[in-house]
């Protein structure tokens, strides 16, 4: 339990309608989108409204010396955002402001509260795109897609969160507020503290605000479904377009398991009779997409596609890319426990990767359905056990172990956008090597003296002192 006297600091900070504390408003913050769970409260939750609380209730960590957990909407799916013993929750989700959309400068600011969707919809609005689209946007907020640098299904042609992050507004470990880059498209007045915070899973500060960039939106776009029977094709058709050096918005997988829970879920009337399906989405120019769609679709119907057909309207083209997005949400309605893994090859690589995990799930005798960012070797194995077999769930993690080591082997990591957090920590040694992994440490240690902001993720260090 938590020292009473600290409480009521905290709650001078936030106010006390802000101040959480019952268990049955602490159990809701005890989790986050990964499982399994590690049914730990946290001592308590503050609903931060502003950048200013943020830094009186980290400066307060750093005096009383406990642990605090950045929060945004809880999507994590490496137990980032998970509460270790007596930390108290950092909520963010209070701070949703758009506060500028600017198209003079094609950027836009906004609070790390703000929901990805919304983001998404204010900007088309201003007849402007920004790309980054994670599986998650309809509950994702910013912020949380800052701190883990997250992917999404346009990553391919348009890349990931931090190749749109142009400044931050930052709470340090010590609580001192810095402000990194701005609405400059070029800035090289000293390191990149901007790229150094994207990505560190709110353990070297907590980001209160953030600038984006916002690009023109494509002319026309047009959207394939190319079906296979065999997932080991679809897999040698996604190499097959890159190295025809064509780049689709959008290159994602769906295995045949995927997809029949799919439609199970959501009645699109996918056929369920598959091995994979490729959804693939090129977009530009009117001449260059008409160009481009006939060729990846020449490719992938030599490389064994049975059919691959156009959507005939943006309606099914949305239809479509909700069927990949419901892939999760899909599998998760199968067995009680379901853990969405996350690594990445290089694209010449995918079909042995594919077929690896296959392998791998037969020989542990455990149930993995693969989906996934195709077209930059991000695959998703996910695992559907029961977390209360505990037998099950050892050879679900040696079946994983497996898997990790596999993309090792094949010249991948351990990990494309989801993150280290807690579930990952033990092979992140393995994945970067000692002297990497001692050059992010002493980073961790100059920046967070005292182990304030999420300690235990990424490495384990032990926290407040």
């Amino acid at each position: 339990m938590m020292d009473t006297k600290i409480l009521r600091e905290l709650g001078l900070i936030v106010g006390e309608r802000d101040l959480l504390t019952s268990p049955e408003d602490l159990v809701c913050y005890s989790y986050d989108a990964s499982q399994p769970t590690l049914d730990q409260l946290p001592s308590a939750v503050l609903n931060a409204d502003s950048t200013e609380e943020v830094a009186a209730i980290v400066r307060l960590a750093n005096r009383r010396r406990f642990a605090v957990v950045p929060r945004g909407s809880g999507t994590n799916l490496s137990g980032g955002a998970i509460p270790l013993r007596g930390a108290v929750v950092l909520n963010l989700g209070r701070m949703k402001r758009i506060l500028e959309l600017d198209a003079d400068n094609l950027t836009a600011t906004v609070e790390a509260g703000v929901i990805t969707d919304q983001l998404l919809a204010a900007v088309e609005a201003e007849g402007l795109l920004y790309p980054p689209d994670p599986a998650s946007s309809s509950v994702s907020s910013i912020g949380g897609n800052v701190a883990e640098n997250a992917g999404g299904l346009r990553g391919l042609k348009y890349g990931v969160t931090g190749d749109y992050v142009l400044g931050l507004e930052v709470v340090l470990p010590t609580g001192e507020v810095i402000v990194t880059g701005g609405k400059c498209f070029k800035d090289v007045a000293g390191y990149d503290l901007t790229s150094l915070f994207v990505g560190s899973e709110g353990t070297l500060g907590v980001v209160t605000k953030i600038t984006v960039r916002l690009i023109p939106p494509p002319q026309a776009k047009r959207t394939l479904l190319a079906l296979y029977r065999q997932v080991e094709e679809a897999s040698r058709s996604v190499s097959g377009i890159i190295a025809a050096h064509l780049i689709p918005a959008t290159l994602e997988i769906l295995d045949g398991t995927t997809i029949r829970y799919v439609e199970e879920f959501k009645g699109l009337g996918l056929p369920v009779d598959l091995g994979a399906i490729l959804l693939i989405e090129v977009d530009g120019r009117p001449t260059e997409v008409e160009e481009e769609s006939s060729r990846v679709a020449e490719i992938c119907r030599s490389l064994g596609a049975t059919e691959v057909s156009i959507a005939s309207s943006e309606e099914e083209a949305l239809q479509l890319r909700e069927a990949r997005k419901a892939a999760l949400p899909a599998l998760a309605r199968v067995r009680p426990t379901t853990i969405l893994e996350d690594v990445t090859v290089p694209r010449s690589q995918l079909a042995p990767m594919v077929k690896k995990v296959r392998e791998i799930a037969q020989h542990h005798d455990v149930s993995i359905a693969v989906f996934g960012h195709a077209g930059d070797g991000n695959l998703h194995p996910t695992c559907m056990t029961d977390e209360r077999d505990r037998e099950e769930m050892e050879r679900v993690q040696a079946a994983l172990t497996e898997i990790f080591a596999t993309a090792l082997e094949l010249g991948g990591t351990i990990t494309g956008e989801h993150g280290i957090g807690l579930k990952k920590r033990p092979f992140l040694p393995q994945a970067v090597g000692q002297a990497r992994l001692e050059a992010m440490v002493r980073i961790k240690n100059v920046l967070d003296p005292q182990g304030i902001l999420n300690p235990g993720k990424i490495f384990r260090e032990a926290g407040p002192t």
